[in-house]
């Protein structure tokens, strides 16, 4: 028991407050922002989860961050777009964990080492407390993958790539 007690207390002494404090409101509103200018090059769906711990329920059932990113990316919706290409991004700071979950359609496409790049390079911005920074070139690499293997075709009519899922990120 006593092994995951110092892993319930980290988690439990974050809150939403300390998640929007890495952040801030100026890097929020950028990367909403960068995230439905991507989402204007392709037919993809970007999400970006940011938690500052996982919920009791988790933590009692010893459940990874990889749990709760496959648990939020249901929950957010992320696998109900159209071409099955969302992706969501998930940072889960109690631990600094960083997962990348994508849908069936780019994960079809994009093997499992690209994604472990993209959230590398993420983890480095981190270390160095670059929380807004690190997804920020995440989302641009998920952009370029998107673009890469559902880009916007020229001439489309308007309806065809509805944005399908906020573009605000979560903050838990």
């Amino acid at each position: 028991m006593a092994h995951w007690l110092p892993r319930l207390i980290k988690h439990r002494l974050l809150d939403e407050g300390d998640a929007r404090r890495v952040l801030g409101p100026d890097a929020l509103a950028r990367i909403e922002s960068r995230v439905a200018a991507s989402e204007a090059r392709h037919s993809g769906q970007i999400r970006v989860c940011v938690e500052a711990g996982l919920p009791l329920s988790y933590l009692l059932r010893h459940a990874s961050a990889r749990d709760r990113a496959v648990a939020m990316f249901g929950k957010l919706r992320v696998w109900d777009t159209a071409h099955n290409n969302g992706v969501l991004i998930y940072l889960l700071l109690a631990e600094r964990a960083i997962e990348i979950v994508a849908d069936r359609g780019i994960a079809g496409r994009v093997d499992a080492p690209a994604w472990t790049v993209i959230a590398a390079q993420m983890e480095a911005a981190f270390r160095g407390g670059e929380f807004a920074a690190g997804l920020d070139r995440a989302i641009d690499a998920v952009d370029a993958l998107l673009v890469q293997h559902f880009p916007r075709f020229a001439g489309a009519a308007a309806g065809d790539y509805p944005n399908e899922l906020p573009d605000a990120p979560v903050i838990r």
